[in-house]
């Protein structure tokens, strides 16, 4: 079964991973992201969600709990999101056991998103086949999932953890738990898992030609099929699509902006990550054409944000919030800058915000001869009460 939300619901947020050049100052780089965190809680953004990686050096949160416990202490309104706790690092009952503690200490402002892991290079050093990642995942999240509903003690073994009468001492803050996103990609396992277990979909790289973009129809369909097969329920207006953008007040600006550290992190997807890009790098110019021409990038103004945006809810046939993927594209004056504009004027045009401020103003103006009309007999009727009255007091002296 599927439900669907009205357009104007459409929420945004953020995917950090993060993303930080080697080379840099670490402690450094944790606190721009946790201040960027807090500029976009002032600026009303719905959520934020925060990787979970142990090498190569860029994507340096080790921990999204920890880091979570500390951006919640910043931050007021915007909700948080583990993106993803790797489901096959953790044993289940520990894990679950975490998520209900942060669900406290945050107020009901968790969400608990999961995956197998993204990169190889963990994997490796933990003696994980990455050919039963995708198994471990779903093996990890039905255990989690019977935890946290907390209805019996749950027994339960696999071949890389065991359950025994298993309870978690303290029930979720939310009730009766934090939302559950499942990470995808390119492989259905994602969407198969989700739809098995009534989920969130979290499509990462949906932009991408090689295969998010061009798949995000199928992956919906798996959804869909896997619901039905489960009898559960999937949601469009829980589905995030992730996806790159920088915006400035031209797009000259945001490409002369985004010369201070695109070709680094391209350069980190082609050698390194998981994320699969094919963009012409014979030099920059050529790289941020590439980007922009191949759909997977939005590299310009608010304008091609709103068309981005457009572009993948067509494309999907709906969903419910767009997470910008976090980057240092640009330095940290020009990424807040990018942030801003977005929260001004691409979110108003797709929740509806603005509409009815234009209307009230057109309205006025088209009206505005009666209403000054009307308002200048009135000051003339009050100018003409006040002589009167002081006519009236000279009479009687």
């Amino acid at each position: 079964m599927t439900t669907i939300a009205a357009a104007e619901d459409l929420k945004f947020g953020i995917f950090l991973a993060p993303f930080h050049p080697v080379g840099q100052n670490p402690t450094l780089a944790l606190e721009r992201d946790l201040q960027l965190i807090e500029h976009l809680d002032a600026l009303g953004f719905d959520e934020a969600w925060f990787g979970e990686h142990h090498s190569a050096g860029y994507e340096i949160i080790a921990s999204p709990e920890v880091f979570i416990a500390a951006v919640a202490q910043r931050t007021r309104h915007i909700r948080l999101g583990t993106g993803v706790s790797s489901l096959p690092y953790h044993h289940p009952f520990i894990l679950a056991d975490r998520m209900v503690l942060l669900d406290h200490l945050t107020r009901g402002r968790l969400m608990i998103g999961v995956g197998p892991g993204a990169l190889p290079s963990d994997a490796f050093m933990m003696g994980i086949d990455p050919a039963k990642q995708r198994d471990m995942m779903e093996e990890g999240l039905e255990a989690i999932l019977l935890l946290l509903e907390g209805t019996e003690p749950v027994t339960m073994e696999t071949d890389w953890f065991k359950l025994v009468g298993a309870r978690l001492q303290m029930r979720p803050y939310q009730r009766p738990y934090p939302e559950i996103g499942v990470a995808a990609q390119v492989s259905p396992a994602g969407p198969r898992t989700a739809g098995r277990f009534g989920a969130s979909l979290l499509s990462i790289g949906a932009t991408s030609a090689a295969g998010g973009f061009d798949i995000l129809g199928a992956h919906w369909d798996v959804m869909e099929e896997r619901a039905a097969e489960f009898g559960t329920t999937v949601d469009r207006s829980k589905w995030r699509l992730v996806g790159p953008m920088h915006i400035a007040d031209t797009k000259e600006q945001a490409i002369a902006d985004v010369a201070f550290g695109l070709e680094q992190w391209v350069d980190y997807f082609q050698r390194v990550a998981a994320l699969p890009l094919a963009p012409d790098t014979t030099n920059f110019e050529t790289l941020v054409d590439a980007l922009i021409a191949s759909g997977f990038a939005v590299i310009g103004t608010v304008e091609d944000a709103v068309a981005q945006i457009e572009r993948l809810r067509t494309q999907s046939g709906g969903f419910g919030t767009f997470l910008l993927m976090g980057h240092e594209w640009a330095d940290t004056a020009a990424t807040h800058h990018s942030y801003e504009l977005f929260a001004r004027y691409v979110a108003p045009a797709f929740q509806d915000s603005a509409r009815t401020l234009t209307a009230s103003r057109d309205w006025a103006a088209e009206n505005r001869p009666e209403f000054i009309g009307a308002a200048g007999n009135a000051v003339m009727s009050a100018i003409q009460k006040h002589q009167e009255e002081k006519a009236a007091k000279s009479a009687h002296v």
